[in-house]
């Protein structure tokens, strides 16, 4: 899980902070000791942690922290605001032309850091906001690059323009582009050719693209779990080419972060997608306070709000939400509610965004949780219709049936079955669980448990 390590560390410090009642500054200079080591151990940039931490002992050995009532607090306040100004401050978009113009978009990065789906799901993103994009195939040298374009494109129901393998990029683009002029589209977004490694070509053939083409953005694809060399990949691009923005990658998977508390110091440039998985919904925008606020462990209500909003169906949540609150749902209710928290990124991405919890993930195997809700999601659709609406016709002999059904135990499906009955007689129990009174939303259910005591069957 993204910053994993670090926010560990970093509550840790923290911790210790809000312990005293009043500050040396001694204890400042230690605490910030600690906030160094952890940032170099995710492998932040050297130059860019000495700065952070230069700043942030500048204000924090003055009189406004030593004077405050709660010393302790306002040092945790200048670490965040230095944080924040780390990544940029600002929330920075894709700067577009009006929608009478063609906006012209070319995508950089090296191969394996996911340039060819990124860009499929940037057009995604832009045609969802009213754009009428056109993606055109310039990747003329991995194999089945083209087709890779062609068959993420028609997922998402965006046209591709392909001109094979046999003309140069620079003239597929500005095909592209004239492609675009007649069929009424305003973006056009270049998939261009990775390497495996930066090189002269490679930069040569960007470098020529921009030279005769107007290109209004050029945007960078890094993977963010290889770190500095991420960091380095930027510098390289940015000092080569030019770029307007970085995409952060995988960022899911990267449990240290310094990529993404490197780029915009070392580059000038700024972050404007984060990549937490493969879907469409899983490229976010990147939000410096948000990311902040999840790096010191407070949690980021507001994206999560927002994911929800977008993902879930909010008649379908009210509904389920109401039944919940009844105690009146059955495994099909259940299935939905599972469903919710997949398009959400998993129990994982949840309860990562949730005040507080990024200490009590520390050390949880969550690809395992992953498995446990795909295998009870296999029992339920192991049942029939009759036995989701009725759990009561579940019997020894129909649970044999439905465990074979899914390719389980049939202690796992005796497990689903006692905590799913556990979880409606708790639920009768303590109706202020359920999202009683003013909550609403997509966790009237499982989500109102989130905090509470219950052992969830996944």
């Amino acid at each position: 899980m993204a910053f994993e390590s670090l926010s560990d560390k970093l509550q840790h410090v923290f911790k210790h902070l809000r312990g005293k009642g009043r500050l040396t500054e001694a204890d400042v200079k230690a605490a910030l000791k600690e906030v160094k080591m952890a940032l170099l151990e995710a492998d932040v940039s050297f130059k860019v942690v000495k700065q952070f931490v230069g700043s942030v002992q500048d204000r924090a050995v003055g009189e406004d922290v030593f004077g405050s009532l709660t010393p302790g607090q306002t040092v945790i306040k200048i670490v965040t605001e230095e944080l924040v100004k780390l990544m940029g401050s600002e929330t920075t978009e894709i700067s577009l032309k009006p929608g009478n113009e063609i906006t012209v978009i070319m995508m950089a990065g090296l191969q394996g850091a996911g340039k060819t789906t990124t860009t499929v799901k940037i057009a995604g993103k832009l045609k969802a906001k009213g754009r009428r994009p056109l993606l055109a195939a310039c990747d003329i040298y991995r194999p089945a690059a083209i087709r890779q374009l062609q068959i993420n494109g028609e997922k998402a129901g965006i046209p591709v323009f392909s001109m094979g393998d046999k003309h140069k990029p620079v003239d597929i683009a500005r095909a592209a582009v004239e492609h675009a002029s007649k069929n009424g589209m305003n973006v056009v977004i270049l998939d261009t050719a990775g390497r495996l490694h930066i090189d002269e070509d490679m930069m040569g053939e960007l470098a020529s693209i921009k030279e005769q083409l107007e290109v209004h953005q050029t945007i960078l694809v890094v993977d963010a779990m290889t770190g500095q060399d991420a960091v380095n990949v930027a510098g390289t691009f940015h000092d080569k080419i030019g770029i307007d923005g970085v995409i952060l990658t995988k960022l899911d998977g990267d449990t240290r972060g310094g990529a993404a508390l490197s780029i915009r110091a070392v580059t000038g440039r700024p972050i404007l997608y984060i990549g937490m998985g493969e879907k469409l919904s899983d490229l976010e925008q990147f939000y410096p306070d948000r990311m902040a606020s999840r790096i010191l462990g407070m949690g980021d209500i507001q994206s999560l709000i927002e994911k929800a909003a977008a993902e879930v169906d909010e008649q379908q949540a009210k509904e389920l939400s109401q039944k919940l609150r009844k105690a009146e749902f059955d495994y099909n209710d259940f299935l939905t509610q599972m469903q919710q928290i997949k398009k959400l990124g998993g129990m994982g991405s949840i309860l990562s965004m949730m005040p507080g919890m990024g200490s009590q993930l520390s050390g949880a195997d969550m690809d395992e949780g992953e498995k446990s809700m795909k295998r009870v999601e296999s029992i339920i659709l192991s049942m029939t219709k009759e036995e989701r609406a009725n759990p009561n016709l579940i019997n020894p002999s129909r649970k044999q049936r439905i465990a074979k059904g899914a390719g389980v135990e049939i202690s796992e499906v005796n497990r689903l079955v006692k905590q799913f009955d556990q979880m409606k007689k708790l639920m009768k129990q303590m109706p202020g669980l359920m999202g009683g009174g003013r909550r609403k939303g997509a966790f009237g259910g499982l989500g109102g448990l989130l905090g509470g005591k219950m052992k969830m069957p996944f």
